[in-house]
Protein backbone atom coordinates (compact mmCIF):
# COMPACT_ATOMS: atom_id res chain seq x y z
CA UNK A 1 0.00 0.00 0.00
CA UNK A 2 1.36 4.11 -1.39
CA UNK A 3 1.74 5.67 2.16
CA UNK A 4 3.33 8.66 1.48
CA UNK A 5 4.97 11.22 3.54
CA UNK A 6 3.80 15.01 4.26
CA UNK A 7 6.45 15.87 2.52
CA UNK A 8 5.99 13.64 -0.22
CA UNK A 9 2.26 14.85 -0.73
CA UNK A 10 3.39 18.12 -0.41
CA UNK A 11 5.93 17.71 -3.13
CA UNK A 12 3.62 16.12 -5.56
CA UNK A 13 1.28 18.91 -5.35
CA UNK A 14 4.21 22.06 -5.97
CA UNK A 15 5.48 19.64 -8.66
CA UNK A 16 2.45 18.94 -10.47
CA UNK A 17 1.40 22.61 -10.31
CA UNK A 18 5.39 23.98 -11.10
CA UNK A 19 4.98 21.57 -14.28
CA UNK A 20 1.72 22.90 -15.22
CA UNK A 21 2.94 26.39 -15.18
CA UNK A 22 5.89 25.61 -16.88
CA UNK A 23 3.83 23.92 -19.80
CA UNK A 24 5.48 20.41 -18.62
CA UNK A 25 4.34 17.03 -19.36
CA UNK A 26 1.92 15.91 -16.54
CA UNK A 27 1.03 12.32 -15.23
CA UNK A 28 -2.71 11.94 -15.38
CA UNK A 29 -2.56 11.81 -10.89
CA UNK A 30 -1.05 14.89 -11.32
CA UNK A 31 -3.54 16.07 -13.86
CA UNK A 32 -6.26 15.45 -11.07
CA UNK A 33 -4.40 17.83 -8.99
CA UNK A 34 -3.88 20.61 -11.50
CA UNK A 35 -7.52 20.42 -12.22
CA UNK A 36 -8.11 20.44 -8.38
CA UNK A 37 -5.56 23.34 -7.74
CA UNK A 38 -7.27 25.39 -10.35
CA UNK A 39 -10.72 25.33 -8.16
CA UNK A 40 -8.51 26.54 -5.74
CA UNK A 41 -6.77 30.00 -6.63
CA UNK A 42 -6.59 30.45 -3.13
CA UNK A 43 -3.95 28.28 -2.75
CA UNK A 44 -1.98 29.27 -6.38
CA UNK A 45 0.45 31.60 -4.76
CA UNK A 46 1.08 29.33 -2.17
CA UNK A 47 2.09 26.55 -4.68
CA UNK A 48 4.94 28.68 -5.83
CA UNK A 49 6.55 28.80 -2.26
CA UNK A 50 9.07 25.42 -1.73
CA UNK A 51 9.14 26.48 1.55
CA UNK A 52 5.45 26.02 2.00
CA UNK A 53 6.29 22.27 2.29
CA UNK A 54 7.03 22.66 5.74
CA UNK A 55 4.60 25.53 6.87
CA UNK A 56 2.24 24.21 9.22
CA UNK A 57 -1.34 25.06 9.44
CA UNK A 58 -3.14 25.13 12.58
CA UNK A 59 -6.93 25.91 13.42
CA UNK A 60 -6.12 27.85 16.55
CA UNK A 61 -4.96 30.79 13.56
CA UNK A 62 -8.13 29.73 11.62
CA UNK A 63 -6.04 28.16 8.85
CA UNK A 64 -7.03 25.34 6.80
CA UNK A 65 -4.72 22.58 5.05
CA UNK A 66 -4.37 23.51 1.58
CA UNK A 67 -2.69 20.04 1.43
CA UNK A 68 -5.13 18.28 3.44
CA UNK A 69 -8.15 19.50 1.90
CA UNK A 70 -6.67 19.12 -2.15
CA UNK A 71 -5.80 15.39 -0.59
CA UNK A 72 -9.14 14.92 0.50
CA UNK A 73 -10.09 15.76 -2.84
CA UNK A 74 -8.26 13.52 -4.41
CA UNK A 75 -9.62 10.64 -2.06
CA UNK A 76 -13.33 11.46 -2.74
CA UNK A 77 -12.64 11.90 -6.42
CA UNK A 78 -11.07 8.06 -6.46
CA UNK A 79 -14.16 6.84 -3.35
CA UNK A 80 -16.47 8.41 -6.76
CA UNK A 81 -14.82 6.60 -9.42
CA UNK A 82 -14.94 3.10 -8.07
CA UNK A 83 -18.03 3.53 -5.48
CA UNK A 84 -16.10 2.62 -2.70
CA UNK A 85 -17.79 3.08 0.03
CA UNK A 86 -20.77 1.63 -1.80
CA UNK A 87 -23.11 4.03 -2.13
CA UNK A 88 -20.83 7.31 -2.34
CA UNK A 89 -21.08 7.31 -6.29
CA UNK A 90 -24.83 7.34 -5.83
CA UNK A 91 -24.79 9.89 -3.26
CA UNK A 92 -22.38 12.16 -4.87
CA UNK A 93 -24.43 12.44 -8.02
CA UNK A 94 -27.29 13.27 -5.91
CA UNK A 95 -25.65 16.09 -4.44
CA UNK A 96 -24.13 17.00 -7.48
CA UNK A 97 -27.83 17.03 -9.37
CA UNK A 98 -28.32 20.04 -6.46
CA UNK A 99 -25.37 21.96 -6.27
CA UNK A 100 -22.54 22.65 -7.73
CA UNK A 101 -20.30 19.21 -8.20
CA UNK A 102 -17.34 21.69 -6.51
CA UNK A 103 -19.69 22.10 -3.59
CA UNK A 104 -20.91 18.50 -3.62
CA UNK A 105 -17.03 17.48 -3.21
CA UNK A 106 -17.10 19.98 0.02
CA UNK A 107 -20.44 18.43 1.77
CA UNK A 108 -18.78 14.94 1.39
CA UNK A 109 -15.27 16.20 2.93
CA UNK A 110 -17.11 17.54 5.69
CA UNK A 111 -18.55 14.13 5.96
CA UNK A 112 -14.60 12.52 5.47
CA UNK A 113 -13.33 14.78 8.22
CA UNK A 114 -15.63 13.68 10.76
CA UNK A 115 -15.10 10.23 10.54
CA UNK A 116 -11.39 10.91 10.05
CA UNK A 117 -11.72 12.87 13.11
CA UNK A 118 -14.03 10.04 15.33
CA UNK A 119 -11.59 7.24 14.10
CA UNK A 120 -8.59 8.89 15.34
CA UNK A 121 -10.33 9.75 18.66
CA UNK A 122 -11.86 6.63 19.21
CA UNK A 123 -8.62 4.37 17.72
CA UNK A 124 -10.71 2.58 15.35
CA UNK A 125 -10.91 1.91 12.08
CA UNK A 126 -12.66 4.57 9.72
CA UNK A 127 -16.39 3.82 9.93
CA UNK A 128 -18.20 3.42 6.60
CA UNK A 129 -21.49 3.16 7.85
CA UNK A 130 -21.15 6.47 9.53
CA UNK A 131 -19.64 7.84 6.48
CA UNK A 132 -21.87 6.90 4.38
CA UNK A 133 -25.34 8.59 6.95
CA UNK A 134 -23.23 11.45 7.30
CA UNK A 135 -22.94 11.97 3.63
CA UNK A 136 -27.10 11.24 2.95
CA UNK A 137 -28.24 13.37 5.44
CA UNK A 138 -26.46 16.39 3.10
CA UNK A 139 -28.25 14.84 0.00
CA UNK A 140 -31.51 15.95 1.67
CA UNK A 141 -31.24 19.39 1.49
Amino acid sequence: MFNPSREQVRQFFIEAWQKYRQKQLVSPLENMAVQLIQQHPEYHELLEKPEAINQDYTVEKGQTNPFLHLSMHLAIQEQVSIDQPPGIKAAYERLAATLDPHEASHRIMEALGEVIWEAQRLNKPLDNERYLELIYRHTSI
